[in-house]
């Protein structure tokens, strides 16, 4: 497939892998509508892009579900159509279970997943309609193994696996089309922007993020495997091969992560 003529929305767009890619895939010759909660980080990010006049800025918090019908709705009449969603949006978590509130893990389902399918739900019809659209869905590694002190962001991401296998299923007769990206270590700023035990970010960078991927780097493989349609694409480095020892061993990939330094 192509982006060209292609009207493309982007959630969680103000920063890292979103703020990234729309500045990438504005030097194509397509529409974005760009979404998070900041309008004012979204409106730079709206000036850094090759062609701000095919920039629509649609600005909205993921956790309010009971609204994505509207939001849906505006996004079409912006440009017309939408052709693809990229579900990028979502937030992080660093802490033991032992000491994890409930509510934080409450608020990683309701960000990460919920608003996630409640945005894509509220699409779908118009995919369906046109007999044509694409869900790219930014999950993680963590949604195909699991890491110590990221157990509701593990959980979250792997709800998403489980939800989106079954749309890509059920819609395969309506040419919607999903794609799984799964990062793995890149170097944004997620890690401090993570929940820890009591709802407060983490304010740290860890030091495996800090030398993962470069975020430029990472939205390049990442639009090679839109472009291929791919099921899945895990990208990040040697972490990548966790998706591959899990399916031979799930108990070597617990042993293996164990010893990992993960934090």
């Amino acid at each position: 497939m192509t982006f060209d003529n292609k009207t493309i929305w982007i959630t969680g767009a103000s920063s890292g892998i979103g703020k990234a890619l729309s500045i990438a895939l504005s030097k194509y010759n397509c529409n974005l509508i760009i979404s998070a909660r900041r309008l004012e980080a979204l409106e730079k990010v709206k000036g850094m892009c090759a062609h701000p006049e095919r920039v629509f800025i649609l600005g909205f918090d993921l956790a309010e579900t009971n609204i994505m019908q509207q939001h849906a709705k505006t996004a079409i009449s912006a440009f017309g159509r939408v052709d693809m969603l990229i579900n990028n949006g979502g937030i992080s978590q660093r802490s033991p279970i032992i000491e994890t509130s409930i509510d934080v893990d409450r608020k990683l389902m309701e960000v990460d997943y919920l608003g996630t399918v409640a945005l894509s739900k509220a699409l779908l019809p118009h995919f369906i309609a046109n007999q044509s659209g694409h869900f790219v869905v930014v999950s993680s590694l963590m949604g195909k193994f699991s890491s110590p002190y990221r157990s509701a962001y593990c959980g979250a991401k792997h709800a998403l696996h489980g939800f989106f296998d079954a749309l890509r299923l059920e819609h395969d007769k309506d040419q919607v089309r999903v794609t799984l990206i799964c990062p793995g270590f890149v170097n944004t700023n997620i890690a401090r922007n993570a929940l820890t035990a009591d709802g407060s970010a983490q304010a740290r960078q860890d030091s495996k993020t800090e030398k993962g991927l470069e975020v430029k780097v990472f939205v390049n493989k990442m639009i090679k495997a839109i472009k291929k349609e791919k099921f899945e694409a895990y990208i990040g480095q040697t972490e990548t091969l966790g998706v591959y020892v899990k399916r031979l061993s799930p108990r070597l990939i617990h042993w293996l992560v164990k010893r990992s330094a993960v934090r």
